[in-house]
């Protein structure tokens, strides 16, 4: 963790504020913007990009991706900008936390791979790379989004220490575990050799 030096007060409210902008559902905002209906009622019932996608609505899910990583990396940055680096990792780990479990959709939110990927770019561009090098080589080879996800999520803290960013280990850590717990039914089902497959088109 990062030397502490923003009030505890004003870390409550920068924690509230991330929180609030990562429960932004933009899957659910743009399913109805492109008239798709209900999110929750189609193929998984995730509210993330990979489930936008499969309405058959390529820019409806090219901006989900981009709003669900851009909540993530707006969080940190502002907080950054207005204190200092404490309360930019309570901001992208508050705004993970909006994702995953949303005020405004009961607490049932996604499963955080893109805001979690927009949060570490945004704290450390370098980390923030190399995990989506790790999603995006992983998915290559397998095929499968969810595998992918939980490889680079594994590897970020052992990729924070490589790169000389020891502050940012144990949130790497943390953000990690809270990616493999929403996505313990992807993990059963690739136990059993059930996940679906990344569809690749010629």
């Amino acid at each position: 963790m990062p030397e502490f030096v923003t009030s505890p007060m004003i870390l409550v409210l920068v924690a509230i504020v991330g929180y609030l902008l990562g429960s932004v559902p933009f899957g659910i905002v743009m399913a109805r913007l492109f008239g798709l209906g209900d999110l929750r009622q189609i193929g998984s019932g995730n509210i993330g990009a990979t489930n936008v996608l499969r309405t058959g609505s390529k820019p409806a899910a090219f901006l989900t991706l981009i709003g669900d990583a851009g909540k993530g990396g707006a969080a940190v940055l502002i907080a950054r900008a207005l204190f200092a680096e404490d309360a930019a990792q309570i901001a992208g780990f508050a705004a993970f936390l909006g994702h995953c479990f949303p005020i405004y959709l009961g607490f049932k939110g996604g499963k955080g791979v893109a805001t979690w990927l927009g949060t570490m770019l945004a704290l450390a561009f370098p980390l923030g790379l190399a995990a989506c090098a790790t999603w995006l080589v992983t998915a290559l080879i397998f095929r499968i989004s969810s595998l992918a996800a939980l490889v680079a999520a594994a590897l970020s803290p052992v990729v924070a220490l490589l790169l000389g960013l020891p502050q940012l280990v144990l949130l790497s850590i943390a953000l990690a575990l809270l990616i493999f717990f929403r996505h313990r039914a992807n993990i059963s089902r690739l136990i059993a050799g059930d996940e679906p497959r990344i569809a690749l088109k010629k």
